[in-house]
């Protein structure tokens, strides 16, 4: 795959990159992205390849999960350069149906050490969903309850970025808008998931 890798960089310098010259070279001076990506790092949801997005229109964060941590220094870092310098207006924090992270939140093999950890920032939303499931007395299919857990962690991101006070400040200014989607691997379509 790593040959495979190469060949294709070889293939887009000769073909995409030669062809588009103008445009990646002005793409090398500067970028303006509009929107920041917090996606899940899911190899099956390539950002531009699902938004039809060209090179510099999306700054883009991916982790297990999208999960918006505190503790992540990388995502705050990300958040402050996106908000603070970039100025980027809109924030969207996209799930999909079929996260291998959300459902490990149900397993416990022993042998992660990692995993585990990170998915605490998603626990809630699992409790959130097994709750209400429990409240209403009934019984669903496990996949139902995987994208139900989908859903309600992408809510729960959006809660734990509200907690950055520049995020707060920046949409209480009406600089910055936050957005929460999911994406739908089986139909290819992007639905707005509100809080």
């Amino acid at each position: 795959m790593i040959n495979a890798l190469l060949e294709g960089n070889r293939r887009f310098v000769s073909e995409t990159f030669a062809r588009e010259k103008e445009f990646f070279t002005s793409l090398a001076k500067e970028q303006r992205p509009t929107v920041l990506w917090i996606g899940c790092s899911d190899s099956r949801v390539p950002v531009n390849t699902i938004t039809n997005t060209m090179a510099g229109e999306v700054f883009v964060h991916r982790n297990v999960g999208n999960i918006v941590a505190a503790n992540d220094w990388n995502l705050s870092a990300v958040l402050e350069f996106s908000i603070n310098h970039l100025q980027i207006p809109d924030v969207v924090i996209c799930g999909h149906y079929g996260c291998g992270g959300m459902a490990a939140l149900d397993e416990d093999d022993g042998i992660d050490k990692y995993i585990p950890v990170w998915l605490i920032n998603a626990q809630k939303a699992k409790d959130r969903v097994d709750e209400k499931l429990r409240a209403l007395r009934i019984d669903i299919p496990p996949h139902q309850r995987g994208n139900l857990i989908v859903e309600e962690n992408v809510r729960l991101q959006l809660e734990h970025l509200r907690e950055y006070p520049f995020v707060r400040r920046a949409m209480n200014d009406k600089k910055l808008r936050i957005h929460g989607w999911i994406y739908d691997m089986f139909t290819g379509q992007i639905r707005i998931q509100h809080d």
